[in-house]
């Protein structure tokens, strides 16, 4: 018999175990539209989610910390998630947007100065690039080095195909430290594991990648997925990548396709319900602590 889904009573107490949650997304309709979700399927996301709306539902979780992510590939949206968090007691990190090809990247990396405090990470919409090679087209590796010398992280959203793209990206900028988003959006709904597993093995094999064990819900069948449908996909990124380069994230409102925010959370602690407490504690906190310095 498969496994049931994760129910929110299977979680620890929220006083249990610290929780910060790498992975959220706010947007405002009335700032601007978010052309994505014209996407069929998404009817309950197309209105605005916005900071008191992640707060309370971080609260009823017992989230304690959260990196909130950009959406759209605008400028104007960095600064606008950097005034949210400076005004939230529980966003600690932005990651934004920059465009990697601009000649002046650096300069406008250094350009959010003292504004940018909560900015820990930089993240680009690789996933709707028709190149599949545009990770590591030069122009955008000499972005990524500029997000290096800029103390930054980067997020890699990408699909399963585009992972050698992003192992070949993560060689050539070794010092830039690459956070992978979804676990690279592995084919849950098909059933497939392969060549997803080989892949995420190859990126994990490189030291200065992580990943985020966020997302899995809605590649998963919408309205059937199962905690064992997502097991084996976690199994892999366990084993490849470790408790220690492996973080949680919610992807709310995104998740809400799928699951509620307490019922992601609870899945993801029984994902993870054969690790030691040490690493429990890595997984929910201690790497997207440490990876993002949060503060």
């Amino acid at each position: 018999m498969s496994e049931a889904k994760a129910t929110p009573q299977s979680a620890p107490p929220a006083s249990s175990q610290k929780t910060i949650d790498s992975h959220h997304h706010l947007w405002d309709l009335g700032v601007r539209e978010q052309p994505w979700l014209a996407q069929p399927g998404l009817d309950v996301l197309r209105r605005s989610f916005l900071a008191p709306d992640y707060a309370a539902v971080a609260a009823a979780a017992g989230v304690t910390a959260s990196v909130v992510v950009q959406t759209v590939d605008l400028p104007e949206e960095t600064p606008e998630l950097l005034a949210v968090a400076a005004d939230s007691d529980v966003i600690a990190g932005v990651v934004g947007w920059v465009d990697l090809t601009a000649a002046d990247v650096a300069e406008r990396l250094a350009s959010f100065g003292d504004t940018g405090a909560r900015l820990v990470g930089i993240r680009h919409q690789v996933q709707s690039e028709p190149d599949p090679g545009w990770l590591v087209r030069p122009d955008v590796l000499r972005g990524l080095a500029a997000v290096a010398g800029a103390g930054l992280v980067y997020d890699l959203v990408i699909t399963a195909g585009q992972l050698p793209a992003a192992i070949a990206a993560a060689e050539a900028v070794p010092d830039l430290r690459f956070v992978l988003d979804h676990l690279g959006k592995p084919p849950i709904a098909a059933g497939d594991l392969e060549p997803w597993a080989t892949d995420l093995r190859g990126l994990a094999a490189l030291p200065n990648v992580v990943a985020k064990l966020s997302g899995l819900v809605t590649e998963a069948e919408v309205g059937h997925w199962q905690t064992a449908s997502l097991r084996p996909y976690a199994e892999v990124a366990l084993e490849c990548f470790g408790a220690d380069r492996l973080m949680y994230g919610s992807d709310w409102p995104v998740c809400t396709v799928a699951a509620g925010y307490d019922e992601v959370l609870a899945t993801a602690r029984e994902l993870t319900s054969g690790l030691s407490a040490a690493e429990r504690d890595a997984v929910f906190a201690g790497t997207a602590a440490r990876v993002y310095r949060l503060g």
